[in-house]
């Protein structure tokens, strides 16, 4: 996924942490900077009027069981560099950063401690499906937002894959939250939010959950999870629509088929704690392309290691096609970009009208042109190359939960789709995957190299994270003056805010096309 940390940025993001903790405590060294929480004092630091806590302590687990409360410190722990990653099997996060025991570790963003002040709240969860990522990714750091907006940023790591979401709930009463302890982590972290975060200024009684792709997953999961009723008060899903198809039976019958790779029995299910992460991951990949083969990039469903749907932890899993009753009261926003994970075709520039036919014809048939004629209706100023890229995975999903959101709920409802493309020569063109993200949080100049740094992207920046903040702050985007009024969408106006140089409003713009395309209502 496009979010995650690239290792070039790794390096830039590691020496750009040493130089703000080491240079901050020399200028800003009459800033008070300690903080107390639940467990333990923390000292933070302070730079360009935000001060940042980063790897604070939220929880404790074993393994496979739900999390428990930190252990408490004497003294004053500091709290400047991101704690360690969850566990995961990519290149760009070696295993010196990765730490099964020390992983749970949240961040936070302010520009007032213990001030009396409530600001309201943001908890970002971090994309990667439900398997790899963190909260570290430079485009994601919380403090452009907390000084633009007064906002307080926590950002979050927690359990994922294997160690998350394997479910051995038929070994025994032990292990009968297994399949969703990665859920719980992240409520866990809002239950700390709930505790301490009145001491970074910020209000627990005014909570927004964001997340993009994976992330976005989560936030819809917890708006099915009875555990975080009342933690959270408003929620933005981006590019976070996919299925999520484990159920209980499902789930239990991935745990089972992991035991057996693995030579064990359910009585047995106390040795896992001795395998290596490595040896469970094997087994664990196994058990999945045995069972329901192999998952290909763009399919707008997932399966094995992702929350259950147990009817306890979690009620049903999101999208599916709305939210549990338990969230009916809650202010949504949410959207996706014009391509998503389709963005290599943007490589061809001479692509001829003919040309991009004869492709479409492989998947269109006799019906390409119609294809092409509803394709110029909801986007009259395309091109070649656009009718290969539109994504048709992530919008008609968004199209089909809103309606149904609506449908299902009174509460404030706003949609959004973008349609900006980035101009960036060494990037594949077009608004790809994640796009949204250094754009809303307004961290152009750390994603340079998707956006471009320039007047074009800083300008719609400061509109999409102005409309940002505004929802985290009021339950409502709308920005007077930046942006063109933006109303609750239904299914009858289908109102959806269409980011680009020129913002406008658009109403079941492309309805017959995503219907053409993926008929999923």
């Amino acid at each position: 996924m496009k979010y995650q940390i690239l290792p070039i940025l790794m390096a830039i993001f590691l020496t750009a942490g040493f130089c703000f903790t080491a240079c901050n405590s020399e200028t800003n060294s009459n800033e008070k900077q300690v903080v107390k929480t639940t467990h333990g004092e923390i000292l933070g630091a302070f730079s360009d009027s935000v001060y940042a806590f980063k790897g604070i302590p939220y929880a404790k687990a074993e393994r496979f069981m739900p999390p428990q409360d930190p252990d408490t410190w004497d003294g004053i722990r500091e709290c400047t560099d991101f704690g360690p990653v969850a566990r995961q099997v990519v290149p760009w996060y070696p295993d010196s950063v990765q730490n099964e025991k020390e992983l749970f570790s949240v961040n936070v963003w302010t520009q007032g401690i213990m001030d009396g002040k409530k600001r309201p709240v943001m908890l970002w969860l971090h994309g990667g499906g439900f398997h790899t990522g963190a909260s570290n990714d430079p485009m994601t750091y919380g403090e452009a937002l907390a000084k633009k907006g007064d906002i307080v940023f926590v950002s979050v790591n927690h359990r994922l894959n294997i160690l998350g979401f394997l479910d051995l709930s038929a070994c025994g009463e032990k292990y009968a939250k297994s399949a969703n302890v990665g859920m719980l982590d992240i409520v866990k972290a809002l239950e700390w939010i709930q505790n301490n975060i009145e001491n970074f200024g910020g209000n627990p009684s005014d909570v927004t959950i964001v997340g993009e792709s994976g992330g976005g997953g989560k936030v819809g999961t917890l708006m099915c999870m009875p555990s975080a009723k009342g933690l959270f008060n408003k929620a933005i899903i981006q590019s976070g629509t996919l299925i999520n198809t484990m159920t209980k039976e499902k789930s239990q019958a991935l745990g089972l088929a992991v035991l057996e790779k693995l030579g064990l029995i359910p009585n047995d299910a106390e040795k896992l704690d001795t395998i290596s992460y490595q040896d469970l991951v094997k087994a664990g990949n196994e058990a999945i392309a045995e069972i329901s083969g192999i998952r290909r990039p763009g399919s707008p469903t997932m399966f094995g290691f992702a929350p259950s749907a147990d009817g306890d932890v979690l009620l049903q899993q999101p999208f599916s096609p709305g939210f549990a009753h338990i969230s009916k009261d809650i202010p949504l926003m949410m959207g996706s970009t014009l391509n998503e994970l389709k963005r290599t075709f943007y490589g061809e520039k001479d692509l001829t009208l003919g040309q991009a036919k004869e492709r479409l014809a492989n998947q269109y048939g006799d019906k390409t042109d119609q294809y092409v004629e509803l394709y110029a209706k909801a986007y009259p100023d395309y091109t070649p190359h656009d009718l290969l890229s539109i994504d048709d995975v992530f919008r008609p999903f968004t199209i089909r939960t809103a309606d149904a959101r609506a449908e299902e709920s009174n509460a404030p409802l706003y949609v959004y789709l973008l349609a900006w493309k980035s101009a960036v020569d060494n990037a594949s063109k077009g608004s790809f995957h994640g796009l949204d993200i250094p754009l809303a949080f307004n961290t152009v100049d750390l994603r340079a190299d998707w956006t471009g740094n320039t007047e074009e992207a800083w300008e719609l920046a400061a509109k999409m994270s102005s409309a940002w903040i505004n929802f985290i702050k009021t339950g409502n985007p709308n920005v007077k003056n930046v942006l063109p009024d933006w109303e609750p969408y239904t299914a009858e106006n289908g109102a959806t805010m269409y980011f680009d140089n020129e913002c406008r409003i658009v109403n079941n713009h492309d309805r017959e096309l995503m219907n053409f395309m993926k008929p999923v209502n």
